[in-house]
């Protein structure tokens, strides 16, 4: 008895993979893409002070002050992210490689989708401060309506290239084996192009807020998959 129950279940794995085995008959992979241009409805600008000191106290004092008015500043206008984008110290070498004092940078980092407050907040800030850059990306609400939208329009693209594989070959029609879409994924901040360092600090006077062309981006969803021709 335990001889016939060891024979039938191997019966029933050989049946089990020569199944698994059958699907692999006359499979064909697939890929196919569907993209669109988005318009950049996200910007996001950063904004510096540099400051030089013989004392490093006093040095930090005028960064911390610096940054933390450029913050107030940005609480004026609610539909704006401020964050405190960074401050660092360092020494300062002449000859014989002897400390001579100290410099330092403080940042302001701004994101907004209402690019005219943006940009007025941008043009205030600039009566004391430097732009490091600014970028155009488009927003995390916008991407995945995009994706959405294209999905339907990929998965119809792969079923249109299914269908000329199997009058290619000859078959009556096809089974869907496998199917994965692919999105950019997630939101991803588009790189402020920075200015160089080193730059002197602007005089306190009116600025005029800056132009705020944003251009558009690609968006992208691919499909790729496996048909069985039959």
């Amino acid at each position: 008895m335990k001889k016939l129950a060891r024979l039938t279940a191997l019966a029933l794995l050989a049946s089990s993979a020569f199944a698994s085995e059958a699907v692999l008959f006359n499979v064909v992979s697939l890929q196919a893409e569907a993209r669109r241009e988005v318009p950049n409805d996200l910007a996001q600008a950063s904004l510096y002070v540099e400051f030089s000191d013989a004392n490093a106290a006093q040095l930090s004092d005028k960064l911390n002050r610096a940054l933390s008015d450029g913050l107030k500043a940005a609480k004026a206008y609610p539909t704006v992210k401020a964050a405190n984008g960074g401050n660092s110290v360092y020494p300062l070498y002449g000859k014989n490689n002897k400390a001579e004092g100290w410099r330092g940078r403080a940042e302001v980092r701004l994101e907004s989708t209402d690019f005219k407050a943006l940009a007025e907040l941008v043009g205030k800030l600039q009566s004391t401060m430097q732009l490091g850059g600014m970028s155009f990306g488009v927003s995390p609400a916008t991407m995945e309506k995009a994706e959405t939208e294209l999905i339907d329009e990929a998965v119809r693209a792969f079923r249109s290239r299914a269908e000329v594989v199997k009058q290619s070959v000859g078959g009556k029609g096809y089974k869907l084996v496998n199917l994965s879409v692919n999105t950019q994924g997630g939101y991803a901040p588009p790189p402020i192009m920075r200015a160089k360092a080193g730059f002197a600090r602007a005089e306190a006077m009116d600025v005029a807020a800056p132009p705020m062309e944003a251009g558009q981006s690609q968006v992208t969803v691919g499909v790729a998959g496996s048909i069985q021709v039959e």
